[in-house]
């Protein structure tokens, strides 16, 4: 398969007809002067659950950091609901656009406390319900939060996001580090945030986790584009298996 990134006529027009949650034009990153993304032209759209998906060093947590300028390209634009993301005020596009990582980020002090370093003010009532969106237990509210297991962390940083009431949810391979329950946790409540309005952003190299979550998928390798369209497209997993197993040494 060439490394041309595949992406049916159809399936791209149909997303033009909308405005895209982000469109990336021509993007290249150079990090310590190595080119880790090279010209990258794709869009991804709003109310799915985008998967960005490769083998480890493509290339896909720096695309996902360009989406809310943890990484500025060195070349081409970045569009976020069509307006250039260099445009933006950082810090206020940051809460529209909320980030998790692999590793969860706790903040010194309770759990309530570190809601509530997203949402000053945020009163009891409001916290307790962003613990059961995010299917966390009320009277964890108290606890430390460097007290929690990694799952209940992770949701609890997810739930700190949620209180700045963002419009995107970029997770940038969020279950790595987790075991089978809590991932599974994980990704129903990726998929929950889309009934809320919100939209995902995920990144993975776990192909099983692919087919699990992907409505719309991209898929990189080695600073290039393979392939971006519907995770249905008999073409997404010829590129899949590109991005795996013929990885350059």
């Amino acid at each position: 398969m060439s490394e041309i990134a595949l992406q049916s006529d159809s399936y791209r027009n149909a997303l033009l007809r909308v405005k895209p949650l982000f469109e990336f034009r021509n993007l290249s990153v150079s990090i310590a002067g190595s080119e880790v993304l090279h010209r990258i032209s794709l869009v991804i759209p709003d109310s799915k659950l985008t998967v960005i998906a490769g083998a480890s060093g493509s290339g896909k947590s720096t695309l996902l950091r360009c989406c809310n300028r943890l990484e500025v390209p060195s070349a081409g634009t970045v569009s976020y609901l069509g307006q250039e993301i260099a445009s933006l005020d950082p810090l206020l596009h940051r809460r529209r656009v909320a980030m998790v990582f692999q590793h969860p980020v706790t903040f010194p002090g309770s759990v309530l406390e570190n809601l509530q370093a997203a949402c000053p003010g945020l009163a009891v009532r409001a916290a307790e319900e962003l613990c059961d969106r995010v299917s966390i237990k009320r009277e964890l509210l108290d606890r430390e939060a460097d007290s929690l297991s990694g799952g209940e962390a992770q949701r609890m940083v997810i739930a700190r996001a949620l209180a700045a009431q963002p419009q995107v949810l970029l997770a940038d391979e969020p279950t790595s580090a987790l075991d089978g329950d809590a991932t599974e946790r994980m990704e129903e409540l990726a998929l929950s945030l889309l009934d809320q309005g919100i939209a995902v952003v995920w990144v993975t190299h776990d192909r099983a986790q692919i087919s699990r979550l992907a409505q719309h998928l991209v898929v990189l390798k080695s600073g290039e584009l393979l392939f971006s369209g519907s995770a249905d497209d008999p073409d997404a997993a010829s590129a899949i298996d590109e991005s795996w197993f013929n990885k350059e040494e």
